[in-house]
Parts: C-alpha cells; sequence; structure tokens
C-alpha cells in the first residue's frame, strides 16, 4: 500500500472540498502514528508503526477527518483538537469506510469483541439505563409528596438525597419520555435534551440501531451557525467579544463597590 492508493480510498470515503497529499515517513514514531498540516493540507503517516494495511487506512481516516474539518469551517481549529465535530467526522468517515470495505471493523469480526460487546450492553449499558429510568419514577413520586405538603422538591433532591436538581430533572424525563434504556443511561439523557418529539425518537431509534455515536448526535444538536466567510465569522466573534466585555465591565464595577463598602464599614 503507497501514498497514492492510500488518498484514492480515502476520497472513495467522501470527496474532499480541497485536494490534499498524503506522505509516508518511512520511519516508525512513537509518539504519533500520525499528523495533519493544514497549512499544507497534507496528511504525514508514519507508516513503520502498522504490521497490516488496516491499521494504517483507520490512521489515514482520522487524519482525513481533520483536513475535512479544517476544509469546511472559516472558523479557526486548532490542529491539535479533538473536538465533538471532529469526532462526529471521524465517525462518519469510519462508518462509511466499513460499508465500502475500505476498513475492517474488527470489534465486528472478532468473535472475543462481539461476545464481550453483547455482555457490555446486555448487562451493563441497558441494566444501567433501567434503573436511572426506574430512579426517575421514583423522584416524580417525591416529587407529588413535596407537592401535598407543600415542601420545596428541588430542596429534597439538593440538601437530603445530595443529587443536582437539574440531573434529577433529566432523570425524571427519561422515564416520562419512556425512553429506551438498551441504549444506555448517558445517551438517554442526551436523547431527553431533544424537545422535539420527532427528532427525539429519530436520534433514539439512531442509537438503538448503531448507526450514531454519542458525538454524532450532539454534533448535530450544537450545530454552530455556519459562516459563509472568514470576515463574516470575525465580525460575529467580535460581537461576541463586545458583550462579554460589557459584563464583565458590569461585574467589575460592582466588585469594586462591594470593595468600598466593605473597606469603609
Amino acid at each position: 500500500m503507497n501514498e497514492d492508493h492510500v488518498k484514492t480510498k480515502l476520497i472513495e470515503i467522501e470527496e474532499p472540498a480541497e485536494d490534499f497529499t498524503v506522505l509516508f515517513s518511512g520511519r516508525m514514531n512513537k509518539k504519533y502514528d500520525g499528523l495533519y498540516y493544514p497549512e499544507k493540507k497534507e496528511i504525514l503517516i508514519h507508516d513503520r508503526n502498522f504490521t497490516e494495511p488496516n491499521q494504517l487506512i483507520y490512521t489515514a481516516i482520522h487524519e482525513y477527518a481533520h483536513h475535512i474539518q479544517f476544509c469546511r469551517t472559516n472558523a479557526p481549529v486548532s490542529t491539535r483538537a479533538h473536538t465533538t465535530d471532529f469526532w462526529s467526522i471521524f465517525h462518519k468517515l469510519l462508518f462509511t469506510a466499513e460499508e465500502k470495505g475500505i476498513y475492517i471493523n474488527v470489534f465486528e469480526t472478532i468473535p472475543e469483541f462481539q461476545e464481550l460487546t453483547e455482555r457490555l450492553k446486555r448487562d451493563y449499558l441497558s441494566r444501567n439505563g433501567e434503573l436511572m429510568k426506574e430512579f426517575g419514577g421514583i423522584l416524580l413520586e417525591a416529587q407529588e409528596l413535596c407537592r401535598r405538603h407543600h415542601a420545596s422538591f428541588e430542596d429534597y433532591v439538593d440538601r437530603v438525597l445530595r443529587l443536582h436538581r437539574s440531573e434529577a430533572k433529566t432523570i425524571m424525563k427519561t422515564f416520562t419520555m419512556d425512553i429506551k434504556p438498551e441504549i444506555g443511561y448517558e445517551n438517554m439523557k442526551t436523547v431527553a435534551k431533544i424537545k422535539d418529539e420527532d427528532a427525539r425518537a429519530g436520534v433514539e431509534m439512531a442509537f438503538m440501531e448503531n448507526y450514531y455515536t454519542p458525538d454524532m448526535v450532539k454534533a448535530e444538536m450544537s450545530r454552530k451557525e455556519q459562516f459563509d466567510s472568514r470576515l463574516s465569522f470575525l465580525e460575529a466573534e467580535r460581537d461576541r467579544l463586545e458583550q462579554s466585555l460589557e459584563k464583565l465591565t458590569a461585574r467589575l464595577a460592582k466588585v469594586e463597590r462591594d470593595i468600598d463598602v466593605i473597606k469603609k464599614s
């Protein structure tokens, strides 16, 4: 497998917005398997790190995800930043590569992994989801009891259960929304944050069918405005900083007043 072959495979997975190069270093590197240089749009792979092509392709896809991320946004992105958006891109590329036979998912082809995955999902992820959903039902009972006795439910949760009120509300939503515990509690929390019922059902099904990862869902949920130019990004960033500055200035003035009061007392 050479550089041209790897580049062809990457383009087959997804056509890039801008051209790029793939370069093999011809040596081993104990720190990195690969690197992406955005200024040169170059993917560097330390090919001597690998004993089989599938491992090399995995690293190539990882670095290619950086290239796609850098090319599709006008906002500055660090070369070392593995953000939610990056993982979302990377996971999508891996799924596509698996479908096209470019990358082999060892977790689904090795029996030991398959057996362990089934046990983890059945005995831990699903069981934990069921327990937390049941917990949500009990918290609703506690809320009703507080209402009947004219007591603060938030106070009961905060001071008696030592559970943050926002977390309690999320747990209760998993029960009232009847979210499937098979997806695991962390994913249940993600689904519970989606207000639109149809969208919520779609994400829940995506988790059930194993074609969405948590980062893919979160990236879609928190997708920021796509700026059509560097100028528009900078203008928006300026506005954000000005608002932050106003808040900080007001806060500073209040702190200084408080200091004066204490000194005079």
